[in-house]
């Protein structure tokens, strides 16, 4: 009578014999991380390194060139950032307004958009289309093309308020706007990428909620506001998460726009460009690794609080 061999199960995912070495069968059985490792590490020395390094930059003197030798002084450094009140805290402040404004246009406006854009209508691909355009242009041209719009001499936006009767404004010009057009420039290119956000939670919503509200004599408003809303707050944090910590690190349209300094008058001087101008206007590497690491702080504290902010809203 023939015998049938049944072949033995691979442990692991792999065949493994009493014969295997220990550290081939702790290889195997660890084998997805080992395969990722690799660019894990990588990753980590790209994030590592230069926090590292700058956060050396910051306990010394180094000033003139980062070659050239510089002294350990503690944190003198942070001792004398923390109590510039002609700089940096403005700087700290113009950063927080810029973020906080510009972050809550964004995300009313691209509600808004969203909800229009979330039930289906003859062109809506065109109109997506077209509202996704901002997106395309790098914030360097964005920022070269709004500056050109707002010329107080010969730009578009003057000449349209001629039409109506209205004087010249200063826009990017002036000292007390500024900062305010600056802002307006932020949330026309970056408004869609919202839209793009809160669309995708709008649309993966079930409509077994709504239809219960709408039998039970519930308006627009309430509907929006006691079924979406709650429902899609998961989704609208992420967004504030994205957008906020973006904005807060802008840099490019406003160099764009102002150049150095943030302005004659720094009056749209954030934390990045600050630091910017402390690196490679006056050379001064100490101190301006000193204000990227509480900038970097800063940041992390602000990711730390909306991330427990967004599991608070999943429970």
């Amino acid at each position: 009578m023939a015998t049938v061999t049944t072949p033995a199960r691979a442990t692991g995912g792999a065949s493994e014999t009493p014969d295997t070495p220990g550290w081939a069968r702790w290889a195997n059985e660890h084998r997805k991380w080992l395969f990722a490792a690799p660019a894990m590490i990588f990753v980590a020395a790209l994030i590592v390194f230069p926090l590292a390094w700058t956060g050396y930059l910051s306990l010394t003197d180094a000033e003139g060139s980062v070659r050239a030798e510089s002294e350990f002084v503690g944190f003198r450094n942070y001792l004398d950032v923390l109590s510039d009140t002609e700089r940096f805290w403005p700087a700290v402040g113009r950063t927080a307004t810029f973020t906080v404004v510009a972050l809550l246009f964004e995300v009313v406006l691209g509600m808004a958009v969203a909800l229009l854009l979330w039930r289906p209508f003859k062109g809506q691909k065109w109109v997506r289309v077209a509202i996704l355009m901002p997106l395309v242009a790098t914030p360097v041209a964005v920022g070269m093309m709004w500056r050109l719009i707002f010329d107080p001499n010969i730009g578009l936006a003057n000449q349209v308020l001629g039409w109506v009767g209205i004087g010249p404004q200063p826009w990017l010009a002036g000292q007390h706007s500024a900062l305010p057009t600056t802002i307006f420039i932020d949330v026309w290119q970056w408004t869609p990428m919202v839209v793009l956000i809160l669309l995708a939670g709008l649309t993966s919503l079930s409509d077994e909620p709504q239809e219960a509200a709408r039998i039970d004599g519930a308006s627009t408003w309430q509907r929006f506001r006691h079924v979406t809303l709650p429902l899609l707050m998961p989704t609208v944090i992420v967004a504030i998460l994205l957008r906020g910590i973006d904005a807060l690190k802008t840099f490019d349209i406003l160099y764009a726009t102002k150049g150095r300094g943030g302005g004659s008058f720094h009056e749209v001087e954030t934390l990045n460009v600050y630091a910017y101008g402390l690196s490679f206007d006056y050379n001064e590497y100490g101190v301006s690794s000193t204000v990227l690491i509480i900038f970097f702080l800063i940041i992390i504290g602000s990711m730390w609080a909306l991330t427990a902010r967004r599991k608070e809203a999943h429970r």
